[in-house]
């Protein structure tokens, strides 16, 4: 019953957050904004080793055909990096709720499936969860480069 359920919860979950507006994926941005001891992501590289693992990661955009893609960046413009960064935010918080659901397993299942149940959604999101907290930082940095870029060139 778990292998049928969690891609029903997960997927569900994808979907609604999918089809929410990026001004309503922006609401959370405070909530989700980079705090001062992550370093602007660098906490992440040192502590996690980020960069060693992060291409084994699954895009989810390759399951939901209406996703952004956020394996590598397409293009290296202002609006692009926007919506990136926004979508960075959406894949968190679609990672984040995506753990929540473990309990549900508790109404036809032993206690301890339950337990199980919280490990596997650790371990699948987790890492996702770190990855787009590690990259978003990055990914401002870099587009306020740009626009640095534009106004000095103006």
């Amino acid at each position: 019953m778990c292998f049928i359920v969690w891609p029903i919860l997960q997927i569900t979950i994808a979907l609604v957050f999918n089809h929410l507006s990026d001004s309503k994926i922006l609401n959370f941005s405070n909530c989700l904004r980079t705090r001062t001891w992550e370093d602007d992501g660098k906490f992440y590289k040192r502590f996690f080793r980020i960069s060693y693992w992060q291409k084994l990661l699954p895009d989810g955009a390759a399951v939901l055909e209406s996703g952004f893609r956020k394996k590598s960046l397409q293009q290296i413009s202002v609006p692009y990096l926007d919506k990136f960064i926004v979508e960075t935010y959406r894949a968190e918080l679609i990672h984040i709720f995506a753990i929540l659901p473990f309990w549900v397993f508790g109404f036809w299942s032993p206690p301890i499936v339950i337990l199980y149940m919280l490990f596997y959604a650790l371990a699948v999101n987790f890492p996702c969860i770190l990855l787009q907290r590690y990259n978003r930082p990055r990914l401002i940095r870099l587009r306020d480069r740009l626009i640095e870029k534009e106004n000095h060139d103006s």
